[in-house]
């Protein structure tokens, strides 16, 4: 078997310069030719007679499969027992024609002979015989063949000589010397129909089937036609019931034309064929029994010529077998129409090279060249391009020459030209054309216009009747004239009706065809003309036609037109003089604008006929605009000298003839056409490139009306060979994975996967074969498709039901097609009747990254009972089992993709995809390649872009691209086609999707994916939040603004100056900005001063002063480019005037500061010390400024506490404590602030620059603001509150710094303010707070607290009396309660005795001491540690149980030495000493007696002399006292001494509790004598270390002042 029929139809072969129609009939044609001549068929007979052995080559399988198994002609070829052909037997019955007389003489002994020979060949034992017997038979073939050609120039030669002979040759309307035949024929015969015209000019033949003209390279190999010396033949190859119809040859010249009908039926074998009957032919036929192969060779290629030069283009043709005289027949063809000899080609066979000549080249020279050898065996094809460029211009910058210069349309007063526009225009618009004449026979051209026409379409006036002319046109520029174009075929300028003067005559024009047998009816007005209009309108003419009236054939009809102008009703005659007799007529001299209608009379020798309808208003002037320029221009490689450029039509272009191409070098700005006569294909291959170079193109259309603009430039595009680099394309791998989609009793569907290798190409399609397998035998395979298919699915169809198949897939790509897979399984065609829906098939990996992929899948063929209503997709590890299988969605997904997240990096995985109906889930579908969970370097996203002009986009970039690599863009997983929503441009390796008008439709999921990458894709996600900010983002680009840091803004400079400011972001140097106030444009001046930093980008204006002139709005209006802003500020009203007069004060201000001044104005300060201090601060000073102090306008004049440092005034406000009432030798202490240091304090300052004033008040709320102030430091200063015990009760306490009488505190137990009784009660001891707790109880347990308050905030110290602390507290309270007891009721001696008594001897003494103690104690008084009692000499008195005396009546010195009075009781024992000295003296009759006051002093009598007072007691330390109980210091000592101990602790951060220990000591004061005479007190301490702290009775403190709140 020969190659399948898709590889036959893929071999490599250019078609660029090919239509899409054309590619389709010339694959066809090829195909067609090439089946023909591989094929080689016989019937198989056997000759019982001769004992001949017939075989014969049915081809029954091509016949089937072949698209075209109708164009092979039969042959009957004599074979001998090795199948070697020996001969050929003619068949009894040839066809109608041949079988109408018969055999001939000469077949007859041809017959005779090839079967004698073949009855003899058996008898030939050697090769010599038979050798013999073909040159015999050869000898013959050549002499039929020379009396052949002998005969045919001896008819020729007799034809020209009656040619010559008759008069009347040069001029008259064909004749049909010969017609056609009828005829009845078999079905696969051939048939040939022939006729013979005569008529001069030489007829044109069209051969009609069913009034369709026939085109036999519409069907190629179907028809043949042929024009041999006024012989004309149809040759209809293998009739099938189709061509049964009848058939019309059609002979016209400028005299006429005339037509003759032949019927062709065709009839079908039935039963059994008869020998007598003529078999079905199969195979070709060979006039010789041999199958001819054609071979084309030493081809030319793709040739460039100038006009006016001669090119040659030839091709060598090896025939196999050759046969010496065989003429093959040879056809030259330019872009599909076939060439004829004439003076612009000539044609040449030698035997073996065909050879077309162009004798003078012009751009209408410009096309595909294709030579077409066609043997009996079949045709053989090959074709290349010829590029013609223009000639140098005479004038320089002038442009080329029009083209294609022919008649549309001729009568006896006109002609109608039309022309193609030139390519070049020579660097500027062509301005017009002119058109030029020349009557046939003289070489004299007269221009026809006198001014330039735009419009491709010209009609020629002037004309002489009858004669015929030749036409041309030039182009002109401002430069100049162009080269006039190539001469147009001769025109007649007669009427065409004269043209149709013979029966069955047609005008071709129009399609009607008369018929004029009858004789013409006479006296009949002929009817109304039918169907008029207007068919064609120009700016220059107008041209009508109509159809005659309905009646029968008439006399002589003619016709008159008439015009009228729109909104008239006068109607003018047009040709007033002759009527026409054509029914179309055109109108000249019309004015340009104007509307017209239009209407048509018949006439004849009875008389004018009515009118016809009149036609619509038809406006002069040119109807037909300009084409739009193309667009998307696309270059892709090719060779490495041509690129295949193609393009996207002109939209709505109408009546258009091509399109122009131009190339560049980039960087060269250098446009050059790659063709010069337009082509109407979208796509074209520009040669003759440099290798290397990088090149840009643009595309322009062109039609009558004139060219369009040029498209956008394309991408650069490199010259080289399309894949690596001259690398040449291989076919692809096979397909595999073929499954079953669906199946019917007659049909199933097939799915296959791509294949892995697609040979560098992209795919163009599939071919399906397809074997029936019986009982596990396969039988031969069958071409399922002829014509590729895209899809990776195929419907095969007429299969057997039950019947068992294996299918094979082979891709294809423009390389060829590749070789088959592998059988599939073995499937049965049944039909499916479950209900669940089929599998799912195509799935393909998108957008693998390290995380995740998207799957996609088409939906099942087979869809079940129901609908497809989701589907589930399935996952598992590559190399995991089968059980792996787990889901990805729970919920099925309506959709054919999914985003498969959270993979595993680097696993390897396989997918499978289920669909499910309401009857449930289908079959899975085929499992995916492993995929393997990897991001690979250099993965881009899509970006989204939103450019300067606010145009939204999707960007996705690919660095790994190749010359076929194309972007596929898709929305929701779907390839976008419709670019109404979407425009896609690419440019080298980025693709960008541009939105053309965003809105909500658009929303969805946007994908891109690389071809001929290794899965280079990524996806983006458009919602309606992300589109509502896009858009944003472009209402922002459309209209730009300048962004501004700060809005315009005011601002008080020094000296009051009003300051207008504001600040750009970004400003280009070519900013600009307006001042404006009020809608008034503000300029440079005295009053407006304008500065613009383009750098920093502020914008300022600034104001001396501001006048109430000034209240409004001011704007600052900025423009840069495109963009824009402004900002505005309002000031009026109030917001006006307070800026008024802060200008104004700062203008007050900046003279003040001339002089001394206030920098800060005077303001108070509360220390930590808790003093409140005045302060300000001062600038521009010198020596001689002086500062004063004021308060309520009295001058302070405490200038030792005025302070003046570092530009800062300082006043105290203070008291100080006098020195007279100071208690101790400490330091002094501040009194602090109270009521009476509210007032209005002010301080001025002056000096002979000029003075300045600052005043503070300090009354009612300013005052308090300042205590609460005050009270706030006290508060923060307050320690924490402590529990201490007395011998009343427990004593909670705080220490603040410094204590205030206006402080208000407020005690709280339980967050609740305490109500104060005899038992509770608070005070303060300084700066001692104090809460006392009498005679504590259980109920007093709990929290306490002492709140400060100062104004809006308060400060909360809290204490937790209860548990252990309020057991400890407790406890001591009783201990010290039992020791006041016995302190309070000891005994003692409440009044001290002096240290040493001195008295003159002879002198009476006398002492007394108080005495107390409860009981009352017991009094004994010593002498020298010895008890002494009471005589007449030593008096010892002890009264009322509280006062004892010691008096000695007469001291001598025996009395002399140490005395002590010793007072006890049980609750202790206390001693009081004094040591009694003696002196000699004159003795003195008085008594000198001493009494103590209630502290102990001595206090002489009042008769006591002074001199007495002056002697001499003198007073030494006191000896410890000795008693157990000791006497406790008082309140405030301990008080004092424990705060500093606190603050103490407090600094250095201890928190331990602290241990009180109280100072016990006993201080007697002395009396005054004793205090002049340097009396000594000794203070005796004694610390109790470990107790709580004791505090003295409440009998010996002081006073105390009592606060209860």
């Amino acid at each position: 078997m020969s190659g399948s029929i898709y590889q036959r139809q893929h071999r490599h072969y250019d078609r660029g310069y090919h239509s899409k129609e054309t590619q389709a009939s010339l694959s066809q044609y090829q195909s067609s030719s090439r089946y023909a001549a591989s094929s080689s068929t016989s019937a198989a007979a056997a000759s019982r007679s001769r004992g001949l052995k017939l075989s014969s080559h049915t081809g029954l399988e091509e016949s089937r499969l072949s698209p075209l198994p109708k164009r092979s002609k039969p042959s009957y070829l004599a074979v001998d027992k090795d199948n070697q052909i020996i001969g050929y037997v003619v068949p009894i019955f040839r066809g109608s024609q041949e079988f109408a007389s018969g055999l001939s003489d000469t077949e007859e002994k041809r017959l005779r002979e090839s079967s004698a020979y073949m009855a003899r060949r058996d008898l030939f034992s050697t090769g010599v015989a038979m050798e013999r017997s073909e040159h015999f038979s050869r000898k013959e073939t050549m002499r039929e063949t020379a009396e052949r050609i002998s005969l045919n120039k001896r008819i020729h030669e007799h034809g020209e000589h009656f040619k010559r002979m008759n008069e009347d040759s040069l001029m008259h309307a064909p004749d049909f010397v010969i017609k056609p035949r009828s005829h009845t024929v078999w079905e696969n015969q051939c048939v040939r129909l022939h006729c013979t015209v005569s008529g001069w000019p030489d007829p044109r033949v069209v051969w009609y089937k069913n009034n369709v003209a026939i085109d036999p390279l519409a069907n190629p190999g179907k028809f043949k036609l042929e024009s041999r010396y006024n012989v004309h033949s149809l040759e209809i190859n293998r009739c099938d019931f189709d061509d049964t119809a009848q058939y019309r040859v059609s002979a016209m010249n400028t005299q006429g034309e005339l037509s003759a009908f032949a019927s062709v039926v065709v009839k079908r074998f039935k039963g059994e064929v008869e020998e007598s009957l003529p078999l079905p032919r199969h195979g070709p036929v060979s006039e010789y029994g041999i199958t001819f192969k054609t071979h084309i060779v030493d081809t030319f290629g793709v040739s460039f010529g100038r006009e006016g030069e001669t090119m040659s283009l030839g091709c060598t043709v090896i025939i196999y077998p050759h046969l010496s005289r065989y003429q093959p027949e040879i056809q030259w063809y330019r872009d599909h129409v076939l060439l004829t000899d004439s003076k612009w080609s000539r044609m040449h066979w030698s035997g073996d090279r065909a050879t077309l000549t162009l004798t003078h080249l012009n751009k209408e020279d410009e096309g595909l060249y294709t030579l077409r050898v066609t043997t009996k065996s079949g045709y053989e094809t090959y074709s290349a391009y010829v590029f013609v460029r223009d000639t140098d211009a005479e004038v320089e910058g002038a442009p080329g020459a029009p083209l294609d210069v022919c008649c549309l349309d001729s009568n006896k007063d006109y002609i109608i030209v039309s022309w193609k526009q030139p390519a070049v225009d020579g660097g500027n618009s062509i301005l017009g054309y002119f058109v030029d004449r020349c009557e046939v026979g003289t070489n004299h051209w007269i221009q026809c216009n006198d001014t330039p026409i735009k419009f491709a379409r010209f009609p020629v006036t002037g004309l002489v009747e009858g004669r015929s002319y030749y036409l041309r046109v030039r182009a002109v520029n401002k430069c100049g004239m162009s080269r006039p174009s190539r001469m147009s075929e001769p025109v007649a300028a007669m009427d065409p009706a004269d043209r149709a003067r013979m029966r069955g005559t047609s005008a071709p024009w129009t399609g009607q065809i008369i018929v004029t047998e009858e004789e013409p009816a006479e006296g009949v007005v002929p009817g109304r003309p039918l169907e008029l209009q207007v068919t064609e309108a120009t700016k220059n003419y107008v041209v009508l036609s109509w159809k005659p009236p309905g009646e029968k054939v008439l006399e002589g009809i003619m016709y008159y037109v008439e015009k009228c102008v729109s909104g008239t009703d006068s109607w003018q005659r047009v040709n007033t003089e002759i009527p026409v007799r054509s029914p179309r007529f055109a109108l000249f001299d019309l004015a340009e604008g104007k509307s017209y209608s239009f209407r048509v009379r018949c006439c004849n020798s009875a008389g004018v006929g009515e009118p016809s309808d009149p036609t619509e208003a038809t406006t002069v002037g040119d109807k037909l605009d300009t084409p739009t320029a193309p667009s998307k221009v696309i270059p892709t490689r090719n060779t490495d000298t041509s690129v295949v450029v193609s393009w996207q039509a002109s939209q709505d272009a109408k009546e258009l003839v091509g399109y122009y191409i131009e190339s560049s070098i980039v960087g060269s700005k250098v446009w050059e056409p790659c063709n010069n006569k337009p082509v109407k294909a979208t796509r074209f291959i520009c040669h003759g490139l440099m290798t290397g170079e990088t090149y840009v193109f643009r595309v322009r259309a062109v039609n009558a009306a004139g060219l369009s603009q040029f498209s956008d430039e394309s991408e650069p595009v490199e010259v080289k060979a399309a894949i690596g680099g001259g690398i040449p394309h291989a076919s692809p791998t096979p397909p595999y994975g073929i499954s079953v989609l669906e199946c019917v009793r007659d049909a199933m569907v097939l799915a296959w996967k791509q294949p892995t290798f697609i040979g560098g190409a992209d795919i163009t399609g599939y071919f399906v074969d397809y074997r029936e397998v019986i009982d596990g035998v396969p039988g031969k395979w069958h071409e399922a498709n002829i014509k590729s298919v895209s899809d990776r699915a195929y419907r095969v169809t007429d299969l057997k039901e039950n019947r068992k198949y294996q299918f094979q897939v082979r891709a294809a790509n423009m390389a060829g097609v590749g070789i088959p897979s592998l059988p599939s399984d073995t499937f049965l065609c049944e039909e499916w009747t479950i209900a669940v829906p089929g599998p799912p098939y195509d799935l393909q990996i998108r957008e693998v990254r390290s995380d995740s992929l998207v799957l996609l899948w088409k939906p099942p063929v087979y869809q079940g009972r129901d609908p497809v209503n989701g589907a589930y997709v399935d996952i598992k590890e590559a190399d995991a089992p089968e059980e792996a299988w787990r889901g990805v969605n729970t919920k099925a997904v309506e959709k054919t993709f999914l985003k498969i997240k959270n993979l595993k990096e680097g696993e390897t995985y396989v997918f499978r995809v289920r669909a499910q109906n309401k009857a449930g889930v289908g079959r899975a579908s085929e499992v995916t390649d492993p995929v393997h969970a990897v991001t690979k370097p250099g993965t881009t996203e899509i970006v989204v872009d939103v450019d300067d002009d606010g145009v939204i986009s999707l960007n996705f970039a690919c660095a790994d691209l190749n010359a076929d690599s194309k972007f596929v863009w898709s929305k929701d997983y779907e390839e976008l086609t419709d670019e109404s929503r979407l425009t896609v441009e690419t440019k080298g390796n980025l693709s960008k999707a541009i939105f053309n008008a965003p809105a909500e439709e658009d929303i969805g999921i946007y994908s891109c994916f690389v071809t001929h990458t290794d899965g280079v894709s990524a996806s983006y996600t458009l919602s309606e939040e992300e589109l509502k900010k896009l858009l944003e983002i472009s209402h922002d680009h459309k209209f730009p603004i300048i962004p501004l840091k700060s809005d315009l803004a005011v601002e008080l400079m020094e000296k009051g100056r009003v300051r207008f400011w504001l600040q750009a972001e970004k400003i280009s140097a070519n900013g600009k900005v307006d001042y404006v106030f009020n809608d008034n444009v503000l300029s440079q001046g005295e009053r407006y001063k304008m500065n613009f930093d383009k750098n920093t980008g502020v914008i300022e204006m600034i104001m001396e002063t501001l006048t109430p002139q000034d209240e409004g709005t001011f704007t600052f209006q900025l423009q840069d480019g495109k963009a824009k802003n402004q900002s505005s500020l309002v000031l009026i009203g109030d917001v006006f005037n307070q800026l008024q007069k802060e200008s104004e004060f700062m203008r007050k201000e900046w003279f003040r500061k001339q002089g001394p001044h206030f920098v800060e104005y005077l303001s108070w300060e509360v220390t930590p010390e808790c003093c409140v201090v005045l302060k300000c601060k001062v600038g521009n000073m010198k020596k001689e400024t002086s500062a004063i102090w004021y308060k309520d306008g009295r001058e302070v004049k405490a200038e030792e506490h005025l302070g003046f440092t570092e530009g800062v005034l300082k006043l105290e406000i203070a008291q100080h404590q006098p020195a007279a009432d100071r208690a101790d030798d400490t330091m002094w202490r501040r009194i602090k602030i109270s009521k009476k240091d509210a007032g209005v304090y002010e301080v001025i300052l002056k000096d002979d620059r000029g003075k300045d004033t600052s005043t503070l008040s300090l009354i009612d709320q300013a005052f308090k603001d300042l205590m609460n102030e005050v009270f706030h430091v006290i508060a923060e200063s307050s320690t924490p509150l402590k529990i201490t015990s007395t011998d009343e009760g427990i004593r909670l306490y705080t220490f603040v710094n410094y204590y205030n009488d206006l402080l208000q505190v407020t005690w709280q137990y339980k967050d609740a303010a305490i109500a104060f009784s005899d038992r509770v009660k608070s005070g303060v001891v300084g700066e001692q707070l104090w809460l006392q707790i009498t005679e504590p109880t259980e109920k007093d347990r709990g929290k306490y607290g002492i709140e400060f308050h100062y104004g809006k905030g308060n400060l909360v110290r809290s204490v937790d009396l209860s548990g252990q602390a309020y057991d400890d507290a407790y406890a001591e309270f009783q201990r010290l309660k039992a020791a006041a007891i016995a302190e309070r009721n000891r005994a003692r001696v409440a009044g001290g005795l002096p240290d040493v008594v001195t008295i003159q001897e002879g002198k009476a003494l006398n002492l007394t001491c108080n005495i107390s103690g409860d009981p009352v104690p017991e009094v004994t008084w010593l002498k020298n540690d010895r008890e002494i009692t009471s005589d007449d000499h030593c008096i010892l008195k002890f009264e009322s149980g509280k006062f004892a005396s010691f008096t000695i009546t007469g001291v001598n010195t025996a009395d002399s030495g140490k005395y002590s009075i010793l007072v006890k009781n049980k609750y202790g024992t206390e001693s009081g000493d004094f040591t009694l000295e003696i002196i000699e003296g004159t003795p003195d009759l008085g008594v000198t007696s001493y009494s103590t006051d209630a502290d102990g002093n001595v206090v002489f009598g009042p008769n006591t002399p002074k001199d007495k007072m002056k002697v001499n007691v003198t007073g030494t330390k006191t000896k410890k006292r000795k008693e157990s109980v000791s006497k406790p210091p008082p309140a405030e000592k301990m008080a004092d001494k424990e705060k500093k101990e606190s603050t103490k602790k407090e600094e250095s951060g201890e928190q331990k509790e602290e241990k009180i220990t109280a100072d016990v000591s006993a201080q007697p004061k002395s009396s005054e004598s004793e205090q002049k005479g340097d009396v000594k007190e000794e203070v005796v301490a004694e610390q109790s270390e470990g107790s709580v702290e004791k505090t003295e009775p409440e009998a010996e403190k002081k006073p105390e002042s009592t606060k209860q709140n």
